[in-house]
This record gives C-alpha cells, sequence and structure tokens, in this order.
C-alpha cells in the first residue's frame, strides 16, 4: 500500500517497508516512547527508555533493531540481536509483534524460552538467525552447551528489565551481557531506573540518551484507583460480582494454590474464569492466555509473575485480591489496564487488618485512593457492576475453552520416531543414542534433522 505524506513513522526515518507494513495494519502514529527513543535507536546510541507497561515499548525497540539488521545475515548458531524478556508469555508477545515486520524485510527472528522444544531452537540457530527474542534461562543453557555464541550481536535489548530484577535474574543478564561484544548498542526499557536496573545501566550502557514518558507512579489521569475494607466473609461474593460484569477482568492473588481455589470458586458461581500460574505446562497457559485474549474465557485469575506476559490492550479493570507486596507491583497490575491510551479502574480487596499496609503501598505508587467500606450489596459495588451478578450456573473446567483441532500436537507419538520411544526399549538396528535428539550428553552438536519420507 501507498504510506501517506504524513505518515509519522516514516517521518521518524524508518525503512519503508517496515513504515508500510506497520500502515497495512493501521498503525501510523507512534505512542510517545516510540517518538523519543526511535531517532536515537537508529542514530546507534545507547537508549534508556522508561515507560509503563502498554505504552508501546515493543515497537520503540523493535523497529530500529530490524532496520539495523535488514541485509545483515547471520552465521550459523551466532545472531546478531538479543531480545531479553522475563516470562515465556511476554517472549511470545514480542515475538508475535515482531516477526510480521522482520518478514518483509528478510530478517529471521527465533523465539527461545523455556519450556519449549530444545530441538527446534537448536535447529534453528544452526541454520542462523538474526533476532533472539529468549528468556535469560533458556539462552543461557544454550550458550552453555554451544548451541548459541553471542559474540557477534550488534544489539542487545533488555525489555522489563525492572521485573528482570525483582524474578532474581540479574547475574543471569550479567553474564549472558558479558557475552556480547563490548561496542554493540544496548537498548534497556524498564518501567523503574532504580537499584539493580541501575547496576545494570552503569555497568552495560554506554552514554545512554534517557527518554521518560511516566513517571514511575500509577496513571491517575486514565485510571480510577479504589481501595475497598471489606470483611472476611464478604470478599468472595466481592469478588464474583465484580468479576460478573461485562468485559474483561484480571484478578490477581498471591499464589498459584490461591489462583486455582478463586478460579474454582467463580466457575462455581456462573463466571466464565481460568487461572494462570507457574505451575502450569507451557500448552495450559498458551491456551488460557488465547482464550483470554478472543473472550472465550473473560476472567483470568493470575499471580504477579505469569500475568508478567499478559499484554491485552481491552483489559478494563483489575482487581487486587490479595494487595500487592510493594509500590512496583501495585505498579505492574494496575499497568494491565488502561494500555494504549484506554481507561481502566484498579480496585484493591483490603481486609480490616491490611488497612495501614496497603495505605502505605498506594502512597508510594502515587495513588490518592481513600480506603472505603464495602459489602456485597453496596452502592459503591453496583456503580462498577452495573448490576450484574453471577448466574450460579456451575461453569465445568472442560467447558471454558473451544474445542481443539484434531493436528499433530494432539495425536499420539509414534512408537520410534524422530523425538525418541517413550519406552525407553532400543531402536531396532542398534543401541539408543542417549538424550534423543536434544543433544549428545558430551556436549557434541546435535544431528540435524531427517528428510521428509
Amino acid at each position: 500500500m501507498t504510506v501517506s505524506a504524513d505518515n509519522a513513522f516514516s517521518a521518524l526515518g524508518l525503512n519503508d517497508r517496515l513504515v508500510e507494513r506497520m500502515a497495512r495494519d493501521g498503525i501510523t502514529e507512534p505512542f510517545p516512547i516510540q517518538s523519543a527513543t526511535i531517532p536515537d535507536a537508529l542514530a546507534g546510541r545507547d537508549v534508556l527508555g522508561r515507560g509503563q507497561t502498554g505504552s508501546g515499548k515493543t515497537l520503540a525497540f523493535g523497529l530500529p533493531m530490524l532496520a539495523r539488521l535488514e541485509g545483515r545475515k547471520a552465521n550459523a548458531r551466532k545472531p546478531r540481536a538479543v531480545i531479553l524478556v522475563p516470562t515465556r508469555e511476554l517472549a511470545m508477545q514480542v515475538h508475535d509483534a515482531l516477526e510480521p515486520l522482520a518478514h518483509v524485510i528478510g530478517v529471521r527472528i527465533k523465539l527461545v524460552a523455556g519450556g519449549l522444544p530444545y530441538h527446534k531452537q537448536i535447529s534453528a540457530l544452526e541454520r542462523g538467525v538474526e533476532v533472539l527474542v529468549a528468556t535469560p534461562g533458556r539462552l543461557t543453557d544454550l550458550v552453555d552447551r554451544g548451541s548459541c555464541d553471542l559474540s557477534e550481536v550488534e544489539v542487545a535489548v533488555l525489555d522489563e528489565a525492572d521485573h528482570m530484577c525483582d524474578m532474581g535474574f540479574l547475574p543471569a543478564v550479567t553474564e549472558l551481557l558479558d557475552h556480547t561484544p563490548k561496542g554493540g548498542q544496548r537498548l534497556l526499557f524498564s518501567a523503574t531506573l532504580d537499584g539493580d536496573v541501575d547496576k545494570l545501566v552503569r555497568g552495560y550502557l554506554t552514554d545512554p540518551v534517557t527518554h521518560s514518558t511516566s513517571d514511575a507512579t500509577a496513571s491517575v489521569t486514565t485510571m480510577e484507583h479504589h481501595v475497598w475494607l471489606v470483611k472476611p466473609a464478604h470478599k468472595a461474593p466481592v469478588t464474583a460480582a465484580l468479576a460478573s460484569r461485562e468485559g474483561r477482568t484480571v484478578v490477581f492473588v498471591r499464589t498459584k494454590l490461591g489462583a486455582d481455589r478463586i478460579a474454582l470458586q467463580l466457575r462455581e458461581q456462573g463466571v466464565r474464569a481460568a487461572a494462570l500460574h507457574g505451575g502450569l505446562a507451557q500448552g495450559a497457559r498458551n491456551r488460557t492466555l488465547a482464550a483470554f485474549k478472543d473472550g472465550h474465557v473473560p476472567v483470568l485469575v493470575a499471580t504477579d509473575v505469569a500475568a508478567r506476559g499478559i499484554h491485552v490492550d481491552d483489559v478494563s479493570l483489575v482487581v487486587q485480591v490479595d494487595p500487592p507486596a510493594d509500590h512496583k507491583d501495585y505498579l505492574h497490575r494496575s499497568g494491565r489496564t488502561a494500555r494504549a491510551g484506554g481507561t481502566g479502574t484498579v480496585i484493591t480487596l483490603a481486609l480490616p487488618h491490611q488497612r495501614r499496609m496497603v495505605d502505605r503501598l498506594t502512597a508510594a505508587a502515587g495513588v490518592d485512593a481513600t480506603p472505603e467500606q464495602v459489602s456485597p450489596h453496596d452502592d459503591a459495588l453496583l456503580q462498577v457492576t452495573r448490576g450484574a451478578v453471577p448466574s450460579g450456573v456451575v461453569v465445568a473446567e472442560r467447558d471454558l475453552f473451544p474445542p481443539r483441532r484434531a493436528d499433530r500436537t494432539d495425536r499420539p507419538r509414534r512408537s520410534g520416531g524422530y523425538a525418541g520411544r517413550r519406552e525407553g526399549g532400543p531402536r531396532q538396528g542398534g543401541p539408543r543414542r542417549e538424550g534423543g535428539y536434544a543433544g549428545r550428553r558430551d556436549g557434541a552438536a546435535p544431528r540435524g534433522p531427517r528428510q521428509p519420507r
């Protein structure tokens, strides 16, 4: 399609094919973080960007990175750019956002994260990949086994650096950065720039240009913040009433067991709710996120770690059934709503003995919300739910998701197939190789995939 003369991305100096591909999707006006950082990143500067989730950071680092790599093919096992993110879900979202753009300019991009098959990642690296979107743990494994070499990385991106540090990934991140050339470009994006993030900045960025699109406080212009004091017996019915309203809702809890328990309680009240936490298999997490995005499951009950990969623009309500551990978690949770210029509501439920703690949290997060007593039939609740009440018709967990297609992943593996026999017996014609295709234990590179029959 023809790019209009007033296309703001084109004015930033981006490749015409990238601009055209975004225009096909109706993306013609950059967000503030993109307008601020893209020119400096295109110029090769190290960039330090601060912005809340939903501020458009993926394209802010992705577009100049792709523009730089156009026409620069990677050697086997030696990517030219690495994007480090804290969770598998976020890695998937970043990959999905950048893959169509990478495709139009001939840049190969690969997702590298835990819970996904090793052999596909190793095979892609053997063929050559320009961009890796990776979680620190899996990329460290691939580097240690010799399947990935970071010595030719030209651009290293740290996305949600504060969350990576909070999750204990700082040693892994610094070790990976030490494997990259010192003269490479670094792009670091984070909601906050203190503590361990500051150590990363001082240790690995050279004369960075800093751009901030928001303070490290919750938005007071696009979000409504409420603190509701509830009695222990009222917590469950208030949560069920809030979850019964129209629109997408994210319910935050502290533990995996809490997520499963509250999701079950909501389904027993007739609410289509699913749990998302680190104890689920990757396939189950992907299926739950997909159902939430397409609206089949409008209520997601999540822990903090799992929810760091939720990037859905039309979440209109965040309910904190368990108050967050600190103000950073409050900012992260509230950032699930009012994304991409939208509006939203954040409601924190607090038991009477939690009032002082919640007061300190909200003050540190820059939120001015006066706690108010709320019961299941109060006007404050009705204003949010607009009179919605749970149906009381139990929703079975098996009925939450649309039927799965009968594809290869649903069919049982053939005994002795490429992935290795499940019963562990020897293959006919010779002894079984140790470890299957994922790699020999002596560290040698695995054999290539079999040719199709």
